[in-house]
């Protein structure tokens, strides 16, 4: 008795490969732009610590450069997450979004010390939480 294969099934196979893709590998390249560049500003803070000035008064005030070693370990976290996440691990995606997570939290709270560069970091781990929340698997299309 023959089998028959579908040509269906061998497309929808050609799909699975071990690599991540699309917007995952997108999400993995910002993820190492923003981990780089929060260590590079974690190192500003620990190196010159009068670099940065408060701008306004808030509520919270923190040592500089406390938050700079703060900056550079998670800056690191989320380097080698993006790092990981070109594997297509589902626990590169898991770690990825806590780090970014954590990266918003902590760029928020370094606004007074550098607004502008805190939003657009902000901004970044967003898109990367969306980008790896929002699924990997595409169905091919019967046609």
């Amino acid at each position: 008795m023959a089998t028959h294969v579908s040509e269906s099934s061998t497309r929808a196979e050609t799909y699975r490969k071990p690599f991540a893709a699309g917007w995952t590998l997108f999400a993995a390249c910002l993820m190492i732009f923003g981990g780089a560049m929060a260590v590079l500003q974690g190192i500003g803070a620990i190196v010159n610590n009068t670099r940065y000035v408060v701008t306004g008064s808030y509520v919270f005030s923190f040592n500089v450069t406390g938050w700079g070693w703060l900056h550079l370990c998670l800056g690191l976290l989320i380097f080698l997450a993006g790092c990981a996440l070109f594997t297509g691990a589902v626990w590169a995606r898991v770690i990825g979004v806590i780090a970014a997570g954590l990266g918003m939290i902590a760029n928020f709270l370094w606004l007074p010390y550098y607004p502008f560069w805190a939003i657009v970091l902000i901004a970044i781990d967003g898109f990367v939480i969306w980008a790896l929340t929002a699924g990997t698997h595409r169905q091919a299309v019967e046609g």
